[in-house]
């Protein structure tokens, strides 16, 4: 008899053990599809979304861009990745300073134009690369910014060959925003060609794993363990890295060029929080912060755009003549 129970109990925990990791595993298939799905938005709906809260003065330059032909389309081709794409917009007169924009996470390059328009305004030409599995580039999984770091220094070089004109080289500024930022941070850490002379990210995340582990205590009131753990495996399996490695911090510390830092003090997406943890892990080079007060996650230019303009300004100015 009482074999008979201890056999009925051990087999009743080992089936509650192998329909909690069924549970599990699904669960970390839906999380990973959840976070990584790419959302394709087309370019008029993209246009639309960003006319609502930008001012009518960068809709009258972006309708005068595509009036005249002025916002071009280029692309490239990586192995494993597909064909890359971007818009380009030409410096109102031949110059070799360059601004590369990347934008936020499942969005497109049309969400940079605000910046686009600063910068243009600054006498650069400017490129806005499509991320993989965003906008018109190729790719069936979002990245979130970490292995982009290699596609857009692809990107840095066709800008450079392209813009450099009679001189040796370009002056180049990498400008981020949210996936963007992060992306930004990421790429300061690698070893970058002489022509890239700073960075500018805003409202990126410390790392992928830290993301990720604030969205699933804030929009399903979870804990890491065991969730993120396996979907961070999961995700590893698939795409080949994981959320943990995917770190703007650890990036930073080997970071030695200058970096202006601007985050929104209420931004919650992004945790306001992290902003300090970035800007103190680059202990090498020239940094800048910018707190945007009241501005919540990717609006800090919107709000401000006055100050906004201005600190961008002189902060690449000092590098970038």
């Amino acid at each position: 008899m009482k074999h008979a129970i201890k056999r009925t109990i051990t087999v009743s925990l080992i089936t509650t053990l192998i329909i909690a990791i069924i549970i599990v595993i699904g669960a970390s298939y839906y999380m990973l599809g959840f976070a990584l799905e790419p959302l394709k938005r087309s370019h008029n709906e993209a246009m639309e979304r960003f006319f609502k809260r930008e001012p009518s003065s960068i809709k009258t330059w972006t309708d005068s861009l595509e009036q005249y032909h002025a916002l071009v389309d280029t692309s490239i081709t990586i192995d494993n990745r597909g064909t890359l794409r971007a818009m380009i917009v030409n410096a109102n007169k031949p110059s070799n300073k360059v601004a590369v924009l990347l934008h936020g996470y499942k969005d497109r390059a049309e969400s940079m134009l605000h910046i686009a328009y600063l910068y243009h305004s600054m006498g650069f030409n400017v490129l806005l690369p499509h991320c993989f599995a965003h906008g018109e580039s190729d790719g069936d999984h979002i990245d979130m910014g970490w292995l982009d770091r290699h596609d857009v220094m692809r990107w840095m070089q066709v800008a450079n060959e392209k813009f450099r004109g009679d001189s040796a080289q370009t002056q180049m500024v990498v400008h981020g925003i949210s996936m963007g930022g992060f992306t930004t941070m990421c790429i300061s850490g690698e070893k970058c060609p002489s022509y890239v002379k700073c960075f500018v990210e805003d409202c990126g995340y410390t790392s992928v794993w830290n993301e990720f582990s604030h969205q699933l205590h804030s929009m399903f009131s979870l804990s890491d363990v065991p969730l993120l753990y396996t979907t961070s495996a999961l995700c590893k399996m698939r795409y080949g890295w994981t959320f943990g490695e995917a770190s703007a911090v650890e990036m930073l510390k080997k970071s030695r060029l200058p970096m202006l830092f601007i985050h929104g003090d209420a931004d919650t997406f992004v945790p306001f929080s992290m902003l300090d943890e970035l800007y103190n892990a680059k202990t090498q080079g020239y940094k800048e912060k910018y707190v945007a007060p009241g501005s919540e996650h990717a609006q800090s230019y919107t709000d401000h755009t006055r100050e906004y303009t201005q600190r961008v300004k002189t902060f690449v100015t000092k590098f970038i003549k």
